[in-house]
């Protein structure tokens, strides 16, 4: 059940527990769909590399990454936002056209597939994402893979919409963008 586990963001001392947890979805099946990077390239980084992860995903408005945690500790679940200021350059090479959230690192363990808590991560991911003033962002994204069909239903679901953007990657698949435009603030 969903309701057992706290959704937080995490704190920039937690570094072994970012460290296991990507460690462990690296090695999920859909792994090779659902990440860019690979469990080989993440064991290969430095402790260093991991702290200054954790601390960077803990504070200021740059990214924070959210966890599913169960009463005992045990992290089950994952999503980060990364804030892409107007006029930067993002990942991919393309400049920003405004204020946006990118919603990566996305995972739940298999056994909590379906409980809920994925979108227990999204709310709070979109809430801290909206939360951030001056500028505001704009609008949140993400990119799936064009085979991670499970991923996909789940964003359109929960209100991502195609934007039509298709990024190829280096094996020759693509991945859709999906954007969630910031919702109207009620007048009054």
């Amino acid at each position: 059940m969903s309701d057992d586990y706290v959704i937080r963001a995490v704190r920039g001392d937690e570094w072994e527990k970012v460290k296991e947890l990507r460690l462990v979805a690296l090695r999920d099946p859909a792994a090779a769909v659902a990440f860019l990077e690979t469990e080989e390239n993440a064991l290969s980084q430095e402790d260093a590399f991991w702290q200054q992860r954790a601390a960077g995903a803990a504070e200021g408005r740059g990214a924070r990454q959210f966890i599913a945690e169960a009463g005992d500790g045990r992290w089950v679940g994952s999503a980060t936002v990364l804030i892409e200021a107007q006029g930067a350059t993002d990942y991919f090479g393309e400049v920003v056209e405004q204020q946006q959230g990118h919603v990566v690192g996305v995972f739940v363990r298999p056994e909590q597939r379906g409980s809920g808590l994925v979108e227990r991560l999204f709310d709070a991911a979109l809430e801290w994402a909206w939360s951030l003033e001056e500028p505001v962002t704009e609008r949140v994204r993400l990119f799936v893979h064009e085979d991670n069909a499970r991923a996909e239903a789940f964003y359109r679901r929960y209100g991502f919409e195609s934007s039509g953007v298709l990024v190829p990657l280096e094996t020759g698949a693509k991945e859709r963008e999906y954007v969630f435009t910031r919702p109207a603030v009620p007048v009054g």
